[in-house]
């Protein structure tokens, strides 16, 4: 099995704008997830932290990247290959809900 981290965006408008019977079966297949040993959570606030050349640590709470959706949540899961890693997500909550979710590789995994 290989390790994938995923990140799940989007927004409240569009979750709620989404059927409650699709939802509540997102968040079924996310539990469903977690039971099989997937870590999911909610995004809270980012902290940014640099340490250039071991200098002393510098710190921005604010997210380094942007993007049109904010960042609702990430999740670490385990799958055959990408293929099961994209079926896997294709049901998360981000995803039905005019999401999207992105999901990484992770080397040596």
């Amino acid at each position: 099995m290989a390790t994938f981290i995923t990140i799940g965006y989007g927004d409240a408008a569009d979750y709620e704008r989404t059927d409650p019977k699709l939802r509540d079966a997102a968040h079924a297949h996310d539990a469903a997830l977690k039971e099989a040993g997937a870590l999911i959570g909610i995004a809270g606030p980012p902290m940014q932290v640099r340490n250039p050349e071991a200098t002393g640590v510098v710190t921005d709470r604010a997210p380094y990247l942007r993007s049109d959706l904010p960042i609702a949540g990430f999740a670490v899961i385990e799958a055959a290959d990408v293929d099961e890693a994209v079926r896997l997500v294709s049901q998360t909550p981000c995803a039905i809900a005019h999401g999207v979710v992105e999901v990484w590789p992770l080397a040596g995994s």
